[in-house]
């Protein structure tokens, strides 16, 4: 399915509240909807006044940054919560006044939908059958159904605990869709999950749409999958900033994007066009940077005299451009001044070790293979990273890229082969290659019951840092991070983006010269990865080598180099562009990193089908 196909012609209009004739009925209706919380003493207002519709038939997109209030907005609908005031509707029902007669109707899918990880994919499902009153006799054919919808069924017999995230959603939505929904609330169902998974997840969800007049709201942290919903709903700090076709917000900034290119490398070129006056956006994409302007003419070459040769293409705009500028561009601009700041305080000091490895690569993987049991999860790995470098590692769920990066952490000893981090054999000097090295997991792995404070306190002494440098290094933390309002908080009941960057902090607090960094935006929304970034790029302009995994594509474009991984195996190596341009054809002769990825995925997986 592809959504532009399904438009009609009013829908921005009921969108915005109005319902032309021929457009179908509205799903769910919000009348001025209100929804505060006590918090430290204080309300915080979640929600603020939101009126909107959302049409049968049509997937309507929820997109926002973190505490936007889409989690509770959902909530709402699915009558867990109530309003302080205003009206919801739902397939014609009162919310508040029938919310059993709603969730008879409806599936909703949380952002951590329950499954039983010590039970097979098909008592999951038996279970939930139980739960939502499915009859028996009912049950083999949905099953035989759901299990091809979303390519279940040769692991119906396997642990839900042994599923790739990807396939943990997929049965997650299967569970939801048991009793085949009217409307489907999904909470982010794609964050954490590889690209490739991400398109089985839309495939479920648009052969949904074609059998059905099913209602769909799809909140999402990736913007490109805003495009392909019938319509979008913007919400900022509980406020709705927008709502229409995905097209409307597009054509808002026509004229207002280009690409930029310039010698003197397109790191230095980023961050210079990102402090230019009336640029709001400004991100690296290959060997140029997508610049998008507040409005008027773009920056000529005379305003970046370090850039003298700066020419500027024009390009289409997208979803994602209305985004950042509809939330006024960059944001936090006291920590883009610190992490400037911190830019230019020269790169950290090397240990003899280390500066060994300065001459010659940093990071070393000769033939590496890690083996559980008779599941080999990496095999036969070699790569290098040189310092400096960003260097990517992509991979679908379950390719090896976390066994790899707990290995190069000296957590887990290679079956077989070498690994060398800043100088040292991981084999013999594990101990001492870890203190040159920061790491920030793929999940928050922090203390959720300790303030911000105490989990500095408790990082930097892990590190081993005392008395003056201890304490510089904590103040350093707080004005970097824009931390010091969060000092007294719990770490667990932070938002999304202050968790991250809290965690970063810790994983920088003994200063390293390499940084690991596994899937660290998952999850996060659009603006604080692009705070994430500018971090990330001051820390290689100073000379820290970064290794990173990521699902979200677009980042990849800022790595150096990239290796592909599938199945513990190396696909493919090179930089960002040499990548796309591997994956070129006549019928996509510019391809998208995702585009890309999925190419190489692909033409891995053909010897194995045949």
């Amino acid at each position: 399915m592809e959504p532009t196909a399904r438009e009609t012609d009013g829908r921005s209009s009921a969108a915005a509240g109005g319902e032309p004739g021929d457009a179908p009925p509205a799903a769910i209706r919000l009348e001025d909807v209100r929804r505060g919380f006590r918090s430290a003493g204080r309300t915080v207002q979640a929600l603020a006044g939101i009126t909107a519709n959302a049409l049968r038939g049509q997937v309507t997109g929820l997109v926002g940054p973190d505490g936007a209030g889409k989690t509770t907005l959902m909530r709402l609908i699915a009558g867990l919560l109530r309003p302080d005031s205003g009206r919801i509707e739902a397939l014609g029902f009162d919310v508040a006044r029938d919310p059993l007669d709603v969730q008879a109707r409806l599936g909703y899918m949380p952002q951590r939908f329950g499954l039983y990880e010590d039970l097979t994919v098909r008592e999951n499902l038996d279970l939930y059958a139980d739960l939502q009153g499915v009859m028996p006799e009912r049950r083999a054919p949905r099953y035989a159904d759901l299990m091809h919808m979303t390519g279940l069924g040769p692991f119906t017999a396997r642990m839900a605990g042994r599923l790739s995230g990807g396939m943990k959603q997929k049965l997650g939505l299967a569970c939801t869709l048991l009793n085949p929904p009217q409307l489907l609330l999904l909470d982010e169902p794609t964050v954490g999950v590889d690209p490739v998974s991400r398109r089985e997840l839309w495939q479920i969800i648009e052969h949904l749409m074609r059998e059905t007049d099913t209602a769909v709201l799809f909140s999402t942290a990736y913007l490109d999958e805003a495009e392909r919903c019938d319509q979008v709903w913007l919400l900022h700090e509980g406020q709705l900033l927008g709502s229409g076709a995905p097209s409307d917000f597009s054509a808002e900034m026509a004229g207002r994007s280009f690409y930029a290119v310039a010698t003197g490398g397109r790191r230095a070129l980023q961050a210079r066009l990102a402090q230019t006056a009336g640029v709001i956006d400004a991100v690296i994409q290959g060997g140029h940077v997508r610049v998008v302007m507040a409005a008027g003419a773009p920056p000529e070459a005379k305003m970046l005299p370090d850039f003298p040769d700066l020419v500027l293409t024009p390009t289409a705009p997208r979803f994602e451009d209305s985004f950042v500028a509809r939330l006024g561009g960059g944001r936090h601009e006291a920590v883009a001044a610190g992490s400037r700041a911190h830019s230019e305080a020269g790169a950290p000091a090397l240990a003899s070790g280390d500066r060994a490895a300065a001459a010659g690569p940093v990071i070393t993987v000769r033939q590496v293979t890690r083996r559980f049991g008779d599941f080999t999860a990496v095999d036969n790995v070699s790569f290098e990273v040189r310092r400096g470098e960003i260097f990517g590692l992509l991979g679908a769920n379950g390719a090896g890229k976390t066994t790899t990066f707990r290995m190069l952490c000296g957590l887990l000893p290679p079956t077989q082969g070498a690994l060398e981090v800043a100088g040292f054999d991981l084999r013999t000097a594990a101990a001492i290659a870890r203190r040159r090295i920061g790491y920030m997991s793929q999940r928050f792995s922090l203390y959720g019951d300790l303030t911000v404070r105490q989990n500095l306190n408790f990082f930097s002494s892990v590190y081993r840092l005392t008395g003056a440098h201890q304490r510089a290094r904590l103040a350093w933390a707080g004005e970097e991070f824009a931390l010091g309002p969060m000092l007294e908080a719990k770490a667990g009941e932070l938002p999304l983006g202050f968790k991250q960057r809290l965690a970063l902090a810790c994983a920088l607090m003994h200063d390293p010269a390499i940084l690991f960094l596994d899937e660290p935006t998952s999850g996060v929304d659009p603006l604080a990865r692009r705070e994430f970034w500018r971090r990330i790029n001051a820390l290689a302009g100073r000379g820290v080598t970064v290794l990173v995994t990521t699902h979200f594509l677009e980042e990849a474009e800022y790595c150096d180099r990239l290796l592909i991984m599938a199945q513990g195996r190396v696909l493919n190596e090179g930089t960002p562009d040499a990548i796309k341009a591997a994956a070129r054809r006549p019928d996509r002769p510019d391809p998208t990193m995702e585009e890309a990825f999925i190419a190489a995925i692909e033409a891995a997986a053909v010897p194995e089908a045949a």
